[in-house]
């Protein structure tokens, strides 16, 4: 399945027309971050992309510009080589009005270098509106993460209990994995939009690791390989019966991911307060896929599950203690792992059909490690349709 013009001009057009409703000023779009990139052009390229009121773009490419033309469909017009910033100033000239560019991911300095070759007349940020245009999913981008779902439920409950033998390190589980995820066809990494976040394929984590508190935003933990590598598997813990193997990782094809968490208990039957607390965590992301309408506002589902909670359960609840635990039940997941919209308090606008969301209930459990369920779903009129297999009690190796 290959991306076609028709897409790309498709969602140049509804991002103008989500620009023109947000900031009616605006004359000029820079896209230089390589995930949008990839969005309007079908390449990821040393390039930077113009997009422009009246819906047109021009993409020059520095590097490489031979494999940007092989791999997007965007015409020879759209589409030219440059050597600096000067180039692409020459083509269409340097007066590009009020511009509009990427501030979570485009560094001071390079907006510096443009302002040398471009004339702007105001510089303001197209963060929030880029993001709710990605977070409507086309029928070739759903396509993409239903294909990653499936082989994410593959690996998880299928593959993975056959790479757990006792004795083997934290590091050296995380090295069979990637190998398992890519003779899958995983396309090879996980893609986050937030500032510095390093990850190999996620968080993992042999018994107590998994409530190792991180920098990431996650309700579960992950102890690494030591301070400089904080994601990557621990290398002198080592599996023994009777653990907790907490698996919460991203997967993708194409491109589109799939977020998707797996509990396993090493050697041992699942001790009746663990069932428990996995069964309560299955239940609640069931309710939460039940209101995975569209016109469903995330801050409302958010608040009335909390409600529902008993204050006595929400201790260790999306948390690996009380002084770590997040403020979200679920996030959107495509291009990137960390997408819009997120089931939380503040995020007031409507879900919309094809909406992908991954939700993620879990309980930390103190001096054992963490469970609990993700799984990723489409946003549809009757309810959210789970293409990661939904959740499931621990599974017993």
């Amino acid at each position: 399945m290959e991306l076609s013009l028709s897409e790309l001009i498709e969602r140049r057009a509804r991002f103008a027309a989500l620009m023109e409703r947000s900031f009616p000023d605006w004359d000029t779009a820079i896209i230089m971050d390589n995930t949008n990139q990839y969005y309007f052009t079908g390449t990821m390229q040393d390039g930077i992309l113009l997009i422009y009121k009246d819906g047109s773009c021009l993409y020059g490419i520095r590097r490489s510009f031979s494999r940007g033309k092989e791999e997007s469909p965007l015409p020879d017009r759209e589409i030219v080589p440059i050597a600096t910033y000067r180039d692409l100033a020459a083509i269409r000239g340097p007066r590009l009005g009020n511009v509009y560019i990427e501030g979570d991911t485009m560094p001071v300095i390079t907006l510096e270098r443009l302002k040398k070759y471009f004339e702007m007349a105001s510089v303001n940020y197209l963060d929030a509106p880029l993001r709710v245009l990605r977070s409507v999913k086309s029928p070739y981008e759903l396509e993409w993460i239903r294909r990653s779902g499936k082989k994410h439920q593959e690996l998880l409950e299928e593959r993975v209990p056959g790479l757990l033998r006792e004795g083997m390190s934290e590091a050296e589980f995380m090295g069979e994995l990637i190998a398992a995820m890519h003779r899958l066809g995983y396309h090879g990494l996980s893609r986050f939009h937030q500032f510095q976040t390093e990850m190999i394929v996620g968080q993992i984590g042999f018994g107590t690791n998994s409530l190792y508190p991180t920098r990431f935003d996650g309700p579960d933990g992950a102890r690494g390989n030591g301070p400089a590598a904080p994601f990557a598997g621990d290398s002198s813990r080592r599996l023994a019966r009777g653990d907790l193997v907490f698996v919460d990782i991203g997967f993708g094809i194409g491109g589109y991911h799939s977020d998707k968490t797996q509990v396993y208990l090493f050697g041992q039957k699942v001790p009746e307060a663990l069932e428990r607390e996995q069964r309560r965590c299955i239940d609640i992301q069931k309710r939460l896929a039940g209101q995975l309408r569209p016109g469903a506002l995330p801050s409302r589902i958010y608040e009335d599950l909390l409600a529902s909670i008993p204050p006595d359960q929400l201790q260790y609840f999306m948390g690996v203690d009380p002084g770590h635990r997040v403020k979200f039940l679920g996030h959107g997941v495509g291009l990137q792992v960390d997408e819009l919209p997120v089931i939380a308090r503040g995020f007031d606008a409507p879900l919309e059909e094809n909406m992908v969301i991954a939700l993620e209930p879990k309980q930390g459990a103190p001096g054992i490690g963490m469970v609990g369920v993700e799984d990723t779903y489409i946003v549809q009129k009757d309810g959210g349709l789970c293409v990661t297999g939904g959740g499931r009690d621990i599974m017993v190796v």
